[in-house]
């Protein structure tokens, strides 16, 4: 298995709520500053999104389709430092549930939306939870990781 030390994963969530965007450039530049390459995976809408925020490049690294990264991280082929999942929708709470079981690394799931206690009571495996209850407000949830993080607020 090849465990990158010097990468970590964003997996996004569904495209729908509007602060995953902010958020998923917040957590590149966050792996950036701690030395790591961030990689983004997630279904090719979200992942557009996430470009179109950022074409040059200067926050996110690579960007694979989910299904791939899934496949290469249970076959061993690819694992990563620190893995953040993005959850509004349960859906979301299953693949942090599989990013837990298939990665030696790091896991911290962020739940965020008008659910989130409810989808964070879902979570019955290992990881580090970060859970707040916005879906448009980026600062809640920039203090919520940096407390996790220790990236700063």
């Amino acid at each position: 298995m090849s465990e990158k030390e010097d990468e970590g994963l964003i997996v996004l969530g569904c495209p729908e709520a509007p602060v995953q965007v902010s958020l998923a450039i917040h957590l590149a530049h966050g792996l950036r500053k701690a030395g790591k390459t961030p990689v983004i995976t997630g279904n090719p809408s979200a992942r557009a999104l996430v470009a179109m925020a950022d074409p040059e490049g200067r926050y996110v690294g690579e960007m694979i389709d989910l299904d791939r990264c899934i496949e290469a991280m249970a076959a061993k082929e690819r694992d990563f430092a620190v893995s953040f999942v993005l959850v509004h929708v349960e859906s979301g709470v299953s693949f942090a549930g599989t990013i837990s079981a298939i990665s030696g690394g790091k896991v911290i799931v962020v739940v965020f939306g008008k659910d989130a206690e409810s989808l964070s009571a879902l979570i019955d495996f290992p990881c580090e939870k970060v859970t707040v209850r916005t879906a448009h407000k980026a600062g809640p949830l920039k203090a919520a990781i940096a407390e996790v993080t220790g990236w700063g607020a």
